[in-house]
């Protein structure tokens, strides 16, 4: 996508595997920067693995036209976001079935903390990288990699400056950032780190940090009501204290507060 997660993502299975083994493929839609294909091809090439781009405007309003009838009157939201989405992800397990590779779910584990994240589309895939890496974490992954990028087999430095300064976009609609729904990541990661891996409370967080208590609970809320996201994620790499998943059991559908 030219962000971040899926630049970090495409890097570690070129180092695992070889780029030769990898495929990069660029999903554009009428909301995509130009800078995110840019960048989506500039790492593409830094990287040295295939890469190919299939915009999804075309299927994204034969499903806008089909549904017009139903949709008539109301207004534009997340189904229209989603929609992209689930194009993106039945188009990736489309090449993944005919061409018999993994697709690599590129969410990171911010996103999926809080459900900021799509069934059926961008969490679609065979096996999680990012899953139980934070937003921040990712940045800071990313520089690594670029400082010590000999040691991983690269010529150069693989992630353009770009991708690492932009802020964090699902470009799902007009001038769209994560900030539009979410706290900065330096608070959320925080928050999650907190309640995910040291089990705090929602007071014990607010006596820590000094956050607005409406602001955590509003989080760990979030963090409760997307368990059935998650439920049907893909498997990912435990690299915390406590990852989603087998670390973490938590039922679908509770009536307590934390």
């Amino acid at each position: 996508s030219g962000g971040i997660d899926s630049a970090v993502t495409a890097v570690i299975a070129a180092a695992a595997l070889g780029p030769e083994n990898v495929l990069g493929v660029a999903m554009p839609s009428r909301y995509s920067s130009p800078g995110s294909l840019t960048d989506a091809a500039e790492l593409a090439t830094r990287v040295a693995c295939d890469f190919r781009q299939i915009p999804i405007e075309q299927p994204f309003g034969a499903f806008m036209q089909t549904l017009a009838p139903v949709f008539a009157g109301l207004d534009p939201d997340v189904t229209e976001e989603n929609l992209q989405s689930r194009i993106r992800g039945t188009l990736l397990m489309a090449l993944s079935n005919k061409l018999g590779r993994l697709l690599l779910t590129t969410g990171n584990k911010s996103e999926l903390a809080v459900g900021y994240c799509t069934l059926y589309g961008d969490m679609n895939g065979g096996l999680a990288v990012l899953s139980d890496v934070s937003k921040q974490l990712v940045y800071v992954l990313s520089r690594w990699i670029n400082t010590n990028h000999a040691k991983l087999g690269f010529a150069s430095a693989p992630i353009p400056a770009s991708t690492l300064e932009k802020p964090p976009s699902a470009e799902l609609r007009p001038n769209q950032t994560d900030q539009d729904s979410l706290p900065p990541y330096e608070v959320l990661d925080r928050i999650i780190e907190a309640y995910i891996e040291r089990r705090m409370s929602a007071a014990a967080i607010v006596a820590e940090t000094g956050f607005e208590p409406a602001m955590v609970s509003r989080i760990l809320r979030l963090i409760d009501r997307s368990e059935f996201k998650r439920a049907q994620a893909a498997v990912g790499l435990k690299v915390t204290s406590v990852a989603f998943g087998s670390g973490r059991r938590w039922p679908i559908a509770q009536r307590w507060v934390p």
